[in-house]
């Protein structure tokens, strides 16, 4: 069975589905999930469920049916960037896909696909994580070639509470004055809705606005594990039923405080960089999932941040000083 982040259940029951529906015997053999098929077939299916559409089934399936005998219509497809990059890879491939984008792909499945060279979009989570970092140190930085029509939401959260965005074609400028920066509201929905993937990086940045901010967390109710890390930095921030409620204080202080998950280690490495004194990340293997040396690149921005590793230790840490 799959592992991943700790943020609460995460069922693999729609990407399970999906194969079944192409053809695909699904069995559970002593916690290993085992597939057979005497070969894909084409089908017409509901892809989604309880918590909206799925990015990774519908990856999945898409890349599946690919290569299935016949036509597979995919309906509650999710709609995200990633997934659209995926289909746009797809189909320089030779692959035969439609709607992509939207909530119903059909896809006409082929014998083979080709081999091509391909150059992948910008994350659209490591830009807006870049954006959160300026913005709670109070710099003034620009963050190139970002994937700005992807970041509508994020984007226009942030200027609701107050910081300063200009936008110049794919290069979001980041400014503006703390002390005018004011509190929000957050609900995380499926895109174009605000992404889940960034609401701990903007509770890092809210911990630290007076005030009293909300986020409402409806894609993972249990995904709150870095609050209470956030909290052993002086955060004031209470959890209850999926909703997190954060009075703002002027201060974070430094603290050695664990990461639980991928964007929870961003968080804290964010709000590390505003905190008085040091801040040690630890398990930071989480965050190299989804960042390529965010600690180099903070760095070229002005931050004291280090990496503290040693050949053999199993668990590496990051240190980050105000």
């Amino acid at each position: 069975m799959p592992g991943g982040c700790a943020i609460g259940t995460r069922p693999i029951d729609l990407h399970l589905k999906g194969f079944e529906e192409l053809g695909t015997r699904i069995t559970l053999d002593f916690g290993n999930v085992v597939a057979e098929t005497d070969g894909l077939k084409g089908s017409e299916f509901n892809l989604s469920g309880a918590a909206g559409s799925s990015v990774g089934a519908t990856c999945n399936i898409v890349m599946a049916a690919t290569l299935a005998e016949g036509t597979t219509v995919v309906h509650g497809a999710a709609q995200e960037p990633d997934v659209v990059e995926l289909c746009r890879f797809l189909i320089q491939m030779g692959a035969q896909i439609e709607g992509s984008g939207s909530a119903t792909i059909r896809i006409h499945g082929l014998k083979s696909l080709k081999g091509i060279t391909y150059r992948v979009a910008a994350d659209r989570i490591e830009a807006g994580t870049f954006l959160t970092a300026i913005a709670i140190t109070g710099g003034d930085a620009i963050v190139e070639n970002a994937p700005v029509e992807h970041m509508d939401s994020t984007i226009e959260k942030i200027k609701e509470m107050g910081v300063g965005i200009e936008l110049s074609g794919n290069n979001i400028r980041v400014f503006g004055d703390r002390a005018s920066f004011k509190p929000t509201n957050i609900q995380t929905w499926t895109y174009p809705g605000f992404p889940t993937d960034m609401q701990a990086q903007f509770m890092a940045l809210l911990a630290t606005i007076p005030g009293t901010s909300t986020i409402r967390e409806t894609i993972y109710a249990d995904r709150f594990m870095h609050a209470a890390e956030l909290n052993r930095m002086g955060a004031q921030i209470r959890v209850a039923s999926g909703l997190a409620t954060i009075d703002g204080v002027n201060r974070l202080g430094g603290a050695p405080v664990m990461a639980s998950d991928l964007r929870a280690s961003a968080a804290l490495v964010v709000a590390g960089l505003a905190a008085e004194g040091t801040t040690i990340v630890n398990r930071v293997y989480h965050i190299d999932r989804g960042y390529e040396s965010i600690e180099k690149k903070l760095r070229g921005l002005g931050a004291r941040i280090s990496r503290i590793s040693e050949a053999t230790e199993a668990f590496p840490s990051i240190q980050v000083e105000e």
